[in-house]
């Protein structure tokens, strides 16, 4: 599994994506700076990691989606190849309309940072063949932007497509709206494109994928992709 980590200025999470995906396959881990034009050939993953590219200036991810590299990630994207957007990342996929809707304001309007249950919504994608149906699952979220917002008509589009692949839940495994922690339009944590190669998910595997750090349920995200790629998908 070939993994490229793409780097804008302001990310903070670009490591913790490179040492949970190196641990996990035993290979290097590209990182890719965001003005490069191009992405390392034979890449499998691109990972548009969290932080505050571009420092947040106009809009969360407004600039990073202008950056060079995405048009690399653009085609990486038509192309079939994956790509996975994590908090900050899942605004820059918006942003450059790789993915529908937005992310605004948490509720609380405050910087939220904790662990967090999701549910798991399909199976059936790269991103989640190793998990089981319904499973709930804790990652950890920091994000202010949190909350995914479409208007009411082109949600139902959406979840009459099948694109909703994670909700935040209770750790019994309901969907209400208590169980979200920024007032996600139904408890919606994370989506793929129609194609289904392009996820966005606001919560972090990476940062729940090492036992020292007490979480180990994103390593079902990386097993996914791993066993997609084998499969010759």
């Amino acid at each position: 599994m070939n993994v490229s980590v793409v780097v804008f200025p302001g990310s903070n999470c670009d490591q913790d994506a490179v040492r949970a995906l190196a641990s996990f396959s035993g290979r290097p881990v590209a990182q890719v700076w965001h003005g490069d034009p191009a992405l390392p050939a034979a890449t499998d993953l691109v990972i548009l990691p969290g932080g505050f590219s571009y420092g947040d200036y106009l809009r969360t991810g407004a600039m990073a989606a202008r950056s060079p590299i995405m048009e690399a990630v653009r085609r990486h994207a038509y192309e079939g190849g994956l790509v996975l957007g994590i908090c900050n990342g899942f605004q820059i996929l918006t942003e450059a309309r790789l993915l529908p809707g937005t992310l605004l304001p948490n509720k609380t309007l405050t910087f939220v940072c904790k662990p967090c249950t999701l549910r798991v919504e399909r199976t059936d994608t790269p991103f989640t063949g190793a998990f089981r149906p319904n499973q709930v699952v804790q990652f950890p979220i920091a994000h202010h932007e949190g909350l995914f917002y479409l208007p009411e008509k082109e949600l139902d589009e959406l979840e009459q497509r099948g694109q909703v692949v994670f909700r935040y839940a209770s750790p019994e495994g309901s969907v209400a709206p208590e169980a979200s922690p920024n007032g996600s339009l139904r408890n919606i944590a994370g989506i793929v494109n129609e194609r289904g190669n392009v996820l966005g998910l606001m919560p972090h595997p990476e940062r729940a994928s090492d036992p020292v750090l007490g979480e180990r349920d994103g390593l079902l995200v990386w097993q996914s992709v791993a066993g997609w790629i084998e499969g010759g998908h």
